[in-house]
């Protein structure tokens, strides 16, 4: 097989990778994502148990707000050094929900998290292959109850790993404290979804960017706008208020302004590794790989351990770059990291480069590996083909020959 046809059959493929909608004229239509099967629905995951008509009959309101409570240490048994995020995951969603006091301590509403400095996990913020299938914050049982089928806790500090606790068993009028989450410490990581810098902003920007934040809440966009551009004439080191501004300002395609303010955001704080995410997806749109090539690299550097698409970025660079054992390396990595099986091209893009290497036996097994999770993807007839011509070019087992 030719090398021009490998790039072909690449070129097809990497419009599906990198999330494009828009097709040159006489450039053949790509086929769209399809949403990761491996991943079960939360509407119909699990089979957990709704209260009784007995306790309708009781009086009990199942509609009430659900409370949580509880605490986070280190493995150590200490307390954290810093205060600590709490996350709720429903699928591969995650959402803040409040912050430890300095003993390490939680207590909040599920859901109204209020306050909540936003970041790149937030449901709002999209990855070129990522599932939002489980993009649900839990669904609803019967008699109106919230349904936590699927969804766990856990803390997130930098440098750490979090250990979860299982939310799926609980109910509104259950005892609120889930116990304690453990954090397990990681070595050489430095960045953060969080900007430690902005948590020093004065206190009128501070409200300002509180303000924007809700008003982003309630679609009032206009309104966040203003309030984020009044906390940067408060506090031009607002790093999260660039962000946000920046963020608005893609979700209205202006992408110029965006990738502008995003900068400002990592100048204003050099660890803050939202900011990285969101130009590398840009990067990655406009089919830029030297800039996504650096900006994946920096972000690996700032945190090697947390963040699955900077490889799988990076390996797409690389490939396009033509460094393909940089690239075979960084999208093994990526699979190693997403145990979520949150990108669910990883497997057809890792074919891909084997491919390109030549190693036809190892890009069959990441071709089977991708129609084994996805035999519904609209673009599994096309890999299924290129699968036959795989195994053609593949040497017969030593028994065979």
């Amino acid at each position: 097989m030719k090398p021009l046809l490998f790039l072909v059959f690449f070129v097809l493929f990497s419009f599906s990778l990198v999330g494009q909608k828009t097709v040159a004229p006489g450039t053949p239509s790509s086929p769209s994502l399809p949403t990761n099967p491996t991943t079960p629905n939360p509407s119909t995951r699990g089979t957990t148990p709704f209260p009784s008509d007995q306790t309708q009959q009781q009086g009990i309101d199942t509609n009430r707000p659900v409370y949580l409570s509880g605490k986070v240490t280190l493995d150590d048994g200490t307390a954290p050094p810093d205060l600590v995020r709490i996350e709720k995951i429903c699928g591969s969603n995650p959402k803040p929900q409040g912050y430890t006091d300095s003993k390490g301590r939680f207590n909040f509403q599920l859901d109204s998290n209020i306050g909540i400095l936003s970041d790149a996990s937030d449901s709002s913020f999209g990855f070129p292959g990522q599932s939002r299938r489980n993009s649900s914050s839990g669904t609803f049982g019967r008699n109106g109850e919230q349904s936590l089928s699927g969804c766990e806790l856990r803390a997130v500090l930098p440098g750490f790993r979090s250990d979860t606790v299982n939310l799926s068993m609980h109910r509104a009028f259950d005892n609120p404290n889930v116990g304690t989450i453990v954090l397990h410490r990681l070595g050489g990581v430095v960045g953060t979804t969080i900007s430690y810098a902005s948590l020093n902003a004065p206190k009128d920007a501070s409200h300002a960017f509180e303000k924007g934040l809700e008003a982003m809440k309630k679609n009032k966009e206009p309104e966040a706008e203003k309030q984020f551009r009044k906390a940067l004439e408060l506090y031009p080191g607002y790093a999260t208020a660039w962000y946000e501004l920046g963020r608005i300002e893609e979700g209205r395609q202006q992408i110029k302004e965006a990738a502008q303010d995003y900068r400002k955001a990592m100048e204003a704080d050099a660890k803050y590794i939202s900011p990285f995410l969101s130009l590398s997806n840009i990067a990655v749109r406009n089919a830029d790989w030297a800039q996504t090539l650096d900006l994946t690299d920096r972000a690996i550097h700032l945190n090697a351990v947390e963040f699955p698409q900077m490889y799988y970025f990076n390996a797409l660079a690389n490939l396009n770059l033509r460094h393909l054992d940089t690239a075979e390396k960084s999208a093994r990595e990526a699979q190693k990291l997403d145990t979520r099986k949150t990108f669910v091209k990883l497997d057809q893009l890792l074919g891909v480069i084997l491919m390109e290497k030549q190693d036809y036996p190892g890009a069959a097994r990441q071709m089977r590996a991708y129609l084994d999770a996805n035999p519904q993807a609209k673009d599994a007839g096309q890999v299924r083909a290129k699968l036959a011509e795989l195994e053609k070019l593949s040497p017969p087992p030593a028994s065979q020959r």
